[in-house]
């Protein structure tokens, strides 16, 4: 009979794979624990009344892990969970949160998963989330506060008024940058429409950009935990995002020697700090940071302006091989690659860009 090492255990335990959350997943995690949801009426409620509290959301794990208390199989309601909360043990939910299942049950989960936490408590929420991989949800009466723990991640509930502080503190932060990131782009748009490209201005827009899009991804997670609160933060927030990714997608498109693809994956994973560091943009977009120099840029970002289409595009674009042969050809040019109807048309919509730029 094979003996399993120590590490095997563990993995038996705790499949890491299992455990991985992405973001998506925990969402609609947040979801499920929004203001409005029966589920986050009953969890205040219990704060409230100054009650501790477990719940845990069931699956095909949690029976083996439970010991004790009694069946109910009744109805979810906020009042009966609160009830509830006045016995000691913990309550268990069914998974689409409408019965509640058990009540006042030890939760028994494996002793050897690594906690940090230092309340029985919330050792045990945590421990039966990573092994059971679930949704327990933690009450603190004596912190008065509520914890979520779902697999391998903890999350701490916000109430709905910080939460509203800390989003509006984010829109205003948005506003201002989208309002800099526009001011960039105009500036970018007179400098390539007169044929002098800026490698500065550029990577202006592009930080602009990342950091608007970093910003809204924050946000966005607010908008999703305040649920039904943050409808009109959701709604500003799509206003204040919209084309800066398309727009600053274009911008690399049209000034990396790298591959598109590449550049733009190295860029997302950049922090705050190394967005704001145009060193670190040049190396990106390989250009040498000591003596950086253009190379000659396409105009994906203008043309896409206009009504062709990507494949018209990529035609114009490799016809030319410069921004000036793209943006500033004459006709007989356009009309070998677009025909006669495209060609007028592109000339016209062109020089409407032209003129909205003020560009003589």
């Amino acid at each position: 009979m094979k003996i399993m090492d120590k590490k095997e255990v563990q993995e038996k335990i705790i499949p890491s794979q299992e455990n991985k959350v992405t973001e998506e997943e925990f969402s609609a995690i947040l979801k499920v624990v929004a203001p409005g949801t029966n589920l986050r009426t009953s969890l205040d409620g219990a704060l409230k009344a100054h009650k501790g509290a477990l719940v845990v959301i069931e699956n095909e794990s949690v029976p083996s892990l439970i010991d004790g208390g009694f069946k109910l199989n009744t109805k979810f309601t906020p009042q009966k969970l609160v009830e509830l909360t006045k016995m000691d043990g913990a309550i268990v939910l069914s998974k689409d949160i409408k019965k509640i299942t058990y009540a006042n049950v030890l939760l028994t989960p494996e002793s050897k998963i690594s906690t940090q936490e230092t309340g029985t408590r919330h050792k045990a929420a945590e421990r039966t989330a990573k092994q059971a991989s679930t949704l327990v949800i933690a009450i603190s009466e004596r912190k008065h506060e509520i914890t979520l723990f779902y697999k391998n991640r903890k999350h701490p509930l916000i109430n709905t008024d910080e939460l509203l502080r800390k989003a509006n503190e984010h829109i205003q932060l948005l506003e201002k940058q989208r309002e800099l990131f526009d001011s960039n782009i105009e500036k970018l748009n007179i400098l390539e429409l007169r044929n002098y490209p800026s490698l500065n201005q550029a990577i202006q827009v592009v930080q602009k950009g990342y950091l608007i899009q970093k910003i809204a991804e924050e946000l966005k997670r607010y908008t999703i935990e305040l649920g039904k609160e943050g409808m009109l933060l959701k709604i500003r927030l799509k206003e204040l995002v919209k084309d800066v990714e398309e727009e600053t997608d274009y911008i690399i498109k049209d000034y990396t020697q790298f591959n598109f693809k590449r550049s733009k994956n190295l860029i997302e994973d950049l922090q705050y700090d190394e967005i704001l560091d145009n060193d670190h943009i040049l190396e990106i977009l390989g250009y040498d940071k000591s003596t950086p120099t253009i190379s000659v840029i396409k105009g994906w970002r203008i043309l896409s302006k206009t009504s062709l289409h990507e494949s018209e595009i990529a035609q114009v674009i490799n016809e030319a091989g410069s921004l000036g042969k793209s943006l500033h050809s004459n006709i007989d040019f356009y009309r070998k690659i677009l025909g006669e109807e495209k060609a007028y048309l592109l000339k016209e919509e062109l020089s409407r860009i032209k003129l909205n730029n003020i560009v003589g």
